[in-house]
């Protein structure tokens, strides 16, 4: 592999169509990821159609290493993963693909070499491929159909990548050109339709009052209100007493 040491390679083991490992290059450059190897393509190499298909990232295909067979691919790695779906008669350790990446991402911080072997479209690698790897990577997909395209298994390797570097943020919020409303925006909203509210009588019987008031204040309290909804939430609140003024209620 090249000297970059900060990221798993990619090797591309016998791919038989170019569209499919342009697309390989695509979902690898995705997730950041810019170290292929393509080992006896059988369309030979370069390949026009794997260019086209790698669109915006055709210059993996341009620094992607040529390879006379799987052996020389590996011989600089230090801890191979090899992908597959079906059962092998080996005895490996079997990772699924987020602990391969986790393990990988380890590996990697303590300078080791890392690869993973993708194989070809039609069958998967080979047991003689894989009897050089160090362990297999299993994706659980559906036992009735557990044939995954070239690309896609690129692709999920490669967002576990990205999970296992703690790049991936499992949620966040978008927020409109607002803010979060403080906890005093929060208190003069409660207390202004505590006061509305008491005026309106809606506190009633006057023994379950407090209790009312402290569930409406609890409300507020678990609603996730932005400043915007805040102002709103006034907004509405004085126009419905304007109405009933006017004495339309």
């Amino acid at each position: 592999m090249p000297s970059d040491n900060t990221q798993p390679g990619f090797v591309l083991v016998r791919p038989q169509m170019g569209e499919n490992i342009g697309a390989a290059a695509r979902a690898m450059w995705n997730f950041g990821l810019d170290r292929m190897r393509v080992v006896d393509p059988r369309d030979g190499w370069p390949n026009t159609r794997a260019v086209a298909m790698a669109s915006g990232a055709g210059r993996l295909l341009d620094e992607a290493v040529l390879c006379e067979d799987t052996a020389q691919a590996l011989e600089h790695c230090t801890y191979v993963f090899a992908t597959t779906a079906r059962q092998r008669d080996l005895t490996k350790p079997v990772f699924s693909p987020e602990a391969a990446m986790t393990e990988a991402a380890k590996r990697i911080s303590e300078g080791q070499q890392v690869a993973v072997m993708f194989g070809p479209e039609r069958a998967g690698l080979e047991n003689e491929d894989i009897a050089r790897a160090n362990a297999i990577i299993n994706v659980p997909v559906n036992p009735d159909f557990p044939s995954l395209n070239l690309a896609q298994c690129v692709l999920l390797l490669g967002y576990e990548w990205q999970r296992a570097r703690g790049q991936i943020t499992s949620r966040r919020d978008e927020m409109a050109k607002t803010d979060w409303a403080s906890n005093a925006e929060i208190e003069a909203l409660s207390v202004h339709y505590e006061d509305r509210l008491e005026e309106a009588g809606f506190f009633f019987p006057a023994p379950k009052s407090e209790g009312m008031k402290i569930n409406l204040r609890n409300m507020w309290s678990r609603l996730p209100l932005t400043r915007a909804d805040a102002q709103m939430l006034h907004g509405m609140m004085r126009q419905m007493v304007r109405w009933k003024e006017r004495g339309n209620g």
